[in-house]
């Protein structure tokens, strides 16, 4: 029996993508699908999300892997038409549907940029900002400008610059407007839009209880800030009213550690808030309480006091920390002579 007929759209799609790679292979990027993914071609207009895992790996006899984002736990985003660092990565993903899996050999001309673009990647993979050592100058003229990555498998492509192998799977693709975006992929402008309400879901959390929720909003909130001051002078007006932005964020953030007894980390928060704002009766009192709680009693009692003196009305609340400081003391004094207590006999 003869075989049916494909749909015409089908066959316009299928047309579609070989017109597609044959373009891509001409520019020096091969593809070679492993798994047919699902559904029509996205039209993948400016503004859509792509979700992807991804490994890079050397186009050597043993494709030696360079970046795995299954390793981290996290795969990619990718926002159409954010002119991401990497070109190329817009250029192979809107060639695929959700759930195919293909790879993707790329000529050196297209992965020069690679050992920066991986440097960013890690560096969010960990929590550092993604632009830590790229500042105010291109992505060409960092690669001569330093000397090392701080990785030595990047340095050394770095220095020998070569082809690629990308292999991908398209996790999920979403339309422009029904997602969140993260915010290292926001403009400067979309990131100052985004804090008042990211700030306020973390509020709004925090009342809920759900306090390991709010401090990531709060964290979220904070960063989109952190990248924008560290495009300005340290000190210009500019500066100040980002810095003043990111204080009661920083301050709800240290609220949502002292609940989840990350006291070391208030207690360094706090400390850079007062290094600046010699007057901030919550970062004395939180800072004092932090203190309090890692048994710094002389370091405890001083916040806790200049809080009370900045603010009169703090005096009840401080009397009941200072209290509960003195029990604490009581006890570890307690365990501390019955843990000691043979040892001198």
């Amino acid at each position: 029996p003869k075989a049916e007929p494909r749909p015409p759209l089908r066959r316009r799609e299928e047309t579609k993508m070989a017109e597609r790679a044959l373009m891509m292979e001409a520019d020096g990027i091969k593809k070679r699908i492993l798994h047919v993914g699902g559904g029509e071609l996205p039209d993948f207009s400016d503004g859509t999300k792509a979700t992807f895992h991804y490994k890079t790996m050397r186009c050597n006899e043993d494709r030696t892997v360079i970046d795995d984002s299954r390793t981290r736990g996290k795969p990619m985003e990718l926002i159409i038409g954010k002119k991401f660092k990497l070109p190329v990565w817009e250029t192979i993903v809107v060639s695929m549907r959700q759930g195919e899996v293909a790879e993707f050999l790329c000529d050196t001309k297209h992965v020069m940029i690679y050992p920066m673009v991986s440097k960013s990647l890690r560096n969010i993979a960990v929590g550092k900002d993604p632009l830590e050592g790229q500042r105010h100058c291109c992505g060409i003229a960092q690669l001569h400008e330093h000397h090392s990555l701080g990785h030595c498998d990047l340095d050394h492509l770095q220095k020998e610059p070569q082809p690629l192998i990308f292999l991908i799977e398209m996790l999920k693709v979403e339309d422009p407007g029904t997602y969140r975006q993260e915010a290292w992929a926001m403009t400067d402008e979309e990131k100052l839009e985004a804090v008042p309400q990211i700030h306020e879901e973390g509020n709004q959390l925090f009342k809920e209880g759900r306090v390991m929720e709010a401090s990531k909003r709060y964290h979220d909130a904070i960063a989109c800030l952190k990248n924008l001051q560290m495009k300005e002078k340290p000190g210009d007006e500019n500066w100040l009213k980002l810095d003043n932005m990111i204080t009661p964020l920083l301050l709800n953030y240290c609220q949502c550690k002292l609940m989840t007894e990350e006291y070391y980390e208030v207690i360094e928060h706090c400390s850079s808030i007062l290094a600046k704002y010699e007057g901030n009766v919550k970062a004395y009192f939180k800072r004092g309480k932090a203190q309090g709680a890692v048994w710094n009693e002389k370091e405890a009692r001083q916040d806790l006091s200049t809080a009370a003196k900045l603010d009169p009305s703090l005096v009840p609340v401080v009397n009941r920390e200072l209290r509960l400081l003195d029990e604490r003391m009581r006890q570890k004094d307690e365990e501390d002579k019955f843990r000691f207590k043979g040892m001198f006999q």
